[in-house]
């Protein structure tokens, strides 16, 4: 058991360093390529931000859940490359199917991977969520009346 959270442990702060950085990552993109979306008619632009935003959370959430594959195939614990992305995306979502288990010394790795992807899948949605507002509020201040202030 000290094994399989010690392990856990140091998953669980890979993950959320590689979340934090790439987040910070897809701000600094949002930054560099969102001067021109707060201008009025620019919402093909602002759908491709949303767009890059989504891709770039989907693409950290892969990296994320290929590293617990390949912990997995290191320990052993699962046969083939496809079963173990299989189990930890199952996993990671926390949907776990249970078709595919871990023996009893590391399934507490598996129980820890499911409540670090519950955590940042909520991370992301608020990321995205938080992204998205932005972008509606530069909508809003659009139609502001003439002479008030821009909210930024």
């Amino acid at each position: 058991m000290i094994a399989a959270l010690a392990v856990s442990g140091v998953m669980i702060v890979l993950v959320l360093a590689i979340h934090m950085v790439g987040l910070g990552a897809l701000l600094v993109m949002i930054r560099w390529r969102g001067d021109g979306a707060s201008e009025p008619g620019h919402r093909l632009l602002q759908a491709g931000l949303i767009l890059a935003v989504v891709l770039g959370v989907l693409g950290l959430h892969g990296i994320e859940i290929w590293l617990f594959a390949g912990l997995y195939l290191l320990l052993g614990e699962i046969g083939t490359l496809e079963e173990a992305l299989y189990f930890s995306a199952s996993t990671f979502s926390t949907l776990g199917y249970g078709d595919v288990v871990l023996s009893a010394g590391w399934r507490l790795v598996a129980a820890m991977e499911g409540i670090t992807g519950f955590l940042l899948i909520g991370w992301s949605t608020a990321f995205l969520v938080s992204v998205v507002g932005r972008l509606r509020a530069l909508e809003a201040d659009w139609f502001a009346s003439p002479g008030r202030e821009r909210a930024d």
